[in-house]
């Protein structure tokens, strides 16, 4: 990852880092392969950044991590899911515009 505060979540690791996590977390369900997760990739990088401290971001790659994408019903990628206290706030599918992003995001603080 090109950015420090964007963190890579896992089959492993995923109940711990956002289920379990004290603020809310923002995960991007994406591919290696997916043209619009390339795209939106810069945009969760600044919000990463701009969120830091008040949000978790990360990623989970799908075709390496199968098991939790089936959990939350992800059929489409990008498939960005907001959890707060283990919960799901709300999902979006699709390369989404930053400032609906940040909305987004705004949803759960």
């Amino acid at each position: 990852m090109a950015n420090d505060n964007v963190l890579q979540f896992t089959d492993d690791n995923f109940d711990a880092e956002v289920l379990k996590a004290d603020q809310p977390v923002l995960v991007d369900f994406w591919a290696t392969w997916c043209a619009p997760c390339k795209a939106i990739a810069p945009v969760i990088d600044e919000l990463a950044n701009q969120f830091s401290g008040q949000v978790k971001i990360g990623k989970v790659n799908v075709d390496e991590n199968p098991n939790t994408p089936g959990q939350y019903g992800v059929r489409g990628i990008p498939t960005l899911v907001l959890f707060k206290n283990g919960e799901v706030v709300d999902q979006l599918v699709g390369a989404i515009p930053k400032n609906q992003l940040e909305e987004f995001i705004n949803k759960a603080l």
